[in-house]
């Protein structure tokens, strides 16, 4: 391993989370202009899921740093004219197309893949690829079926293929429609000039750990790795060539590094107050945000009903560049119903109001409606500022 430098920058705990919430484009003005493409841009990978609850993640994430921008809008501005692909990142996310040569790495690691979990049929792989040339953009559905019986992972030999094509960097996703994935060959999609392997695995993986350390602003070797689920040792191979600074952050007790830029000028601006997906990038890694925010927060939309302490898809709140509670969310209608609420304490209930009306306009709400409150003694006072606000 590269010996690194010893860093000369010391940060507060409070510099390293202003930095950390600038970075992810919550401290400061928000660029509007460049809207959700910017937003994209400026965090480098949206998270994907098929939850949804208010909206999916990958619509809440640019509402949380832009406000009510519309589902046209978002959808419009990852997959209209090719602006981003989807791939295996931190998840399965949405990337800005440019970063398509960067992952070239990846790729060549599945094409070399020895083992798979599906089996592929002999010869389906190139009827999918002939069919997609002849035909495409397809569903898998259109292709011949996407699944060979009703069990959720029993996948048909054309979905296997046709996902094996997209791992390759044959086939990409040119759109989700009904959030099923549309395939259409790279060769048509992607750019001319950015379809190419030619970079080495050094040059991606340099790439995107000097990426990963800007969307961060700052962070440890496991908060970098975890950005794009990068191997530790991948970092440590390239982290000294990245770009990226050493500094101490106080309390943190592990190493760190930071993007020089974050450095050059102080985190100032207005915070935003709104609510988080659980896939925000925000609050991706669990250790990372128990460190910067003193938060603990999990999903438990895969836990057991009676098991959930929080809510099935539970929203962090955020406010003053802190997590002040959780609610967890549903729709009825025009009204936004805020099944369980989290807070701090009574200070945090005017901004969890200001999240709630505000998520209300994402989704085309025109009342919000609170079912429970962990404290009791809140409820009241949430409700009358609530009713204040919408008149």
């Amino acid at each position: 391993m590269t010996t690194l430098p010893r860093p000369t920058i010391t940060l507060t705990a409070d510099d390293a989370r202003r930095i950390a919430l600038r970075a992810q484009g919550l401290l400061g003005a928000p660029d509007r202009r460049a809207g959700v493409r910017g937003v994209l841009r400026h965090l480098g990978a949206v998270q994907l899921d098929t939850i949804s609850v208010l909206a999916r993640s990958h619509e809440l994430v640019p509402y949380a740093r832009l406000g009510a921008v519309g589902r046209t809008t978002v959808e419009d501005a990852y997959w209209k004219d090719t602006h981003a692909f989807e791939y295996w990142s931190h998840a399965a996310c949405l990337l800005p197309v440019e970063e398509w040569p960067h992952f070239a790495f990846r790729r060549r690691a599945y094409r070399n893949r020895p083992h798979w979990n599906h089996e592929l049929p002999d010869g389906v792989y190139e009827q999918v690829v002939k069919q997609l040339r002849a035909e495409g953009p397809l569903t898998a559905t259109e292709l011949g079926g996407a699944k060979r019986t009703s069990e959720w992972w029993d996948w048909s030999g054309t979905k296997v293929a046709v996902e094996r094509a997209l791992m390759y960097g044959e086939v990409v996703c040119v759109e989700r429609r009904g959030w099923k994935r549309v395939y259409d060959l790279a060769e048509r999609a992607v750019p001319a000039a950015l379809l190419h392997d030619e970079l080495d695995d050094a040059e991606c993986l340099r790439r995107l750990v000097r990426l990963a350390g800007e969307s961060l602003g700052v962070g440890t070797r496991a908060d970098i790795a975890d950005y794009h689920r990068l191997k530790g040792e991948q970092v440590d191979a390239v982290l000294a060539d990245s770009g990226l600074v050493p500094v101490e952050v106080e309390g943190w007790g592990k190493p760190a590094w930071a993007d020089p830029a974050a450095l050059a000028t102080p985190p100032r601006g207005r915070h935003r107050t709104t609510l988080l997906s659980p896939f925000d990038s925000l609050i991706w890694e669990r250790a990372r945000t128990e460190r910067i925010f003193g938060f603990t927060h999990r999903l438990e939309a895969y836990t057991p009903k009676p098991k959930r302490v929080y809510g099935y898809f539970a929203m962090p709140v955020l406010a003053g560049g802190r997590l002040v509670g959780r609610v967890d969310p549903a729709r009825e209608g025009r009204t936004l119903v805020a099944r369980q609420v989290t807070l701090d304490g009574p200070k945090a209930v005017p901004v969890l109001a200001q999240a709630l009306l505000e998520a209300a306009t994402w989704v085309n709400c025109t009342n919000v409606r609170v079912e429970r409150v962990d404290d009791p003694a809140l409820r009241e006072p949430l409700t009358t500022e609530l009713a204040r606000a919408l008149g």
